[in-house]
């Protein structure tokens, strides 16, 4: 069990898509002269809707197949993407968007601004950046084919922000964007650089992508989600290989081009090799979650959420999770540290982390010695282990503990159930946000995180890594530099 539990596993970057679509020529793998780029994803891809879920593996997807109006750029500043003109009215109260000449879905339809209304109609529903901007906007309507107005009720100042913030709204088509928030879309049709190859598609094999020759990419320099987004792949190949020792023999053998999330412990043995190269390509990191469902006992109970508080101890998540320490530091601040935001305040009982308190604490809550039901992700390491460190830290407290194992993806539909712990719902869920998607006090007010949105977050967390993916390209050594962990 120790030997399971050390091997290490960073996270991903906030754009880890789109820089695998923009890899020059020597990174790729040449095919009878097309490229394509064969790539070892973080996860399963069984989710494919961006609306329905906040899962990253599914924002990737999304950045692949679906444009947005805007993104933000590598200064954290938000450009227009498919958007061409903005109007906003003197007072602030009326926006007025303009459409890019040439955008298309990927059946040959035009993309017109009421496919843009629908989308942001249902996004707004769902992500909480979206519902806050949607509860002082009293309309939006579609002017022609290719301008649209948002009109505000009450004034709002950061409208483009919350329309190009890291989990923006990924435009689709009219008829597809009606679909309730609350129901999977069934039809993947974007206007992106990439087609989603559905015939090609293997849950718990791969995911292929094929190029949309008839894309065109802004004239801008690429910027974080922004600027022109050129297609120089005809092909990309997310592959799912859950054991990282097949994963390590596939890089060397040649097999694929790309390990997203390789255990820390692995990377010794991969720098070794001159053709393999490794870099952090996330400067700001990640901070990790231990999210509790407030509505069932016993994190319905005020006292029972601040015993979780009292009990977070960042130090012992971040040796069992991360393990060396050049990939991590302990922070308290809700806000990632390094942000104008990050904060102290209202902390130390996580800096305390006093477990005689969070026993009292669970006395008083009036807990009745049912088992908690914690989703335990069994397929990424650093959450494997958070998942024991978080039982041991429970149990030490006075609760009983169930770990239900499974694979991060199948997580993501059993996170988004709202029944009873005893009836398929659970007590306690393990996830992480990259910094850049919690620096900004209206993206972290969004209420489901990475989780989802059946509970509310208790500010007690459990730490996660960094993006360390490796490519193939023997024409570069092999690089390091040091990245910081930002645990809430």
């Amino acid at each position: 069990m120790m030997d399971r539990v050390s091997r290490r596993q960073l996270v991903q970057g906030a754009t880890a898509a789109a820089a695998a679509v923009t890899l020059g020529v020597p990174s790729v793998h040449a095919q009878k002269d097309r490229q394509t780029l064969r790539f070892v994803a973080e996860a399963d891809l069984k989710i494919l809707d961006p609306v329905w879920t906040t899962a990253y593996i599914t924002r990737n997807h999304a950045y692949l197949v679906y444009d947005t109006l805007f993104g933000t750029d590598e200064n954290l500043q938000i450009k227009p993407q498919m958007v061409d003109q903005t109007i906003v009215s003197a007072d602030g109260m009326k926006y007025t968007f303009t459409l890019r000449d040439d955008l298309r879905w990927h059946d040959g339809q035009p993309v017109l601004s009421e496919d843009c209304v629908e989308s942001l109609k249902r996004w707004g529903k769902k992500d909480r950046f979206g519902q806050i901007l949607m509860a002082y906007t009293g309309k939006i309507a579609p002017i022609n084919k290719k301008t649209f107005t948002l009109e505000l009720a009450e004034r709002f100042g950061p409208v483009l922000e919350a329309l190009g913030h890291q989990r923006p709204p990924f435009m689709m088509p009219a008829r597809i964007a009606s679909t309730s928030p609350e129901e999977q879309i069934k039809e993947i049709v974007g206007s992106g650089p990439f087609k989603f190859a559905r015939g090609e598609w293997q849950p718990g094999e791969q995911v292929v992508y094929l190029r949309n020759p008839d894309y065109v990419p802004r004239d801008d320099m690429p910027s974080g989600s922004t600027g022109g987004k050129k297609a120089y792949l005809d092909k990309v190949i997310w592959r799912y290989v859950p054991d990282p020792w097949d994963a390590a023999e596939a890089l060397g053998a040649g097999e694929v081009d790309w390990w997203q999330e390789p255990p820390l412990d692995f990377t010794p043995k991969i720098e070794q090799n001159p053709d393999l190269q490794t870099f952090l390509f996330d400067p700001m990191g990640a901070q990790g979650w231990l999210r509790p469902n407030c509505l069932h006992p016993p994190f319905n109970n005020k006292k029972a959420r601040q015993a979780l508080l009292h009990m977070m101890d960042q130090e012992t998540y971040l040796g069992w999770a991360i393990g060396q320490s050049e990939y991590y530091r302990a922070c308290p601040s809700v806000f990632a540290c390094g942000s104008p935001y990050a904060t102290r305040v209202g902390t130390e009982p996580m800096i305390e982390h006093d477990l005689t308190k969070a026993r009292q604490l669970v006395k008083e809550s009036g807990y009745d010695g049912q088992p908690l039901v914690v989703l335990h992700i069994t397929d990424r390491p650093f959450l494997n282990a958070a998942g024991i460190v978080t039982r041991q830290r429970l149990e030490s407290i006075g609760f009983k503990v169930i770990l239900k194992g499974m694979d991060w993806s199948t997580n993501l539909i059993v996170r988004a159930r709202k029944e009873p712990p005893n009836k398929g719902g659970w007590n306690l869920i393990h996830t992480w946000w990259l910094a850049a998607d919690v620096i900004n006090p209206a993206v972290q007010a969004r209420a489901p995180g990475s989780a989802g949105r059946t509970s509310r977050s208790s500010r007690s967390l459990s730490p996660t890594g960094y993006a360390r993916p490796i490519k193939r390209n023997g024409s570069n050594s092999p690089t390091r530099s040091r990245r910081s962990l930002s645990v809430k």
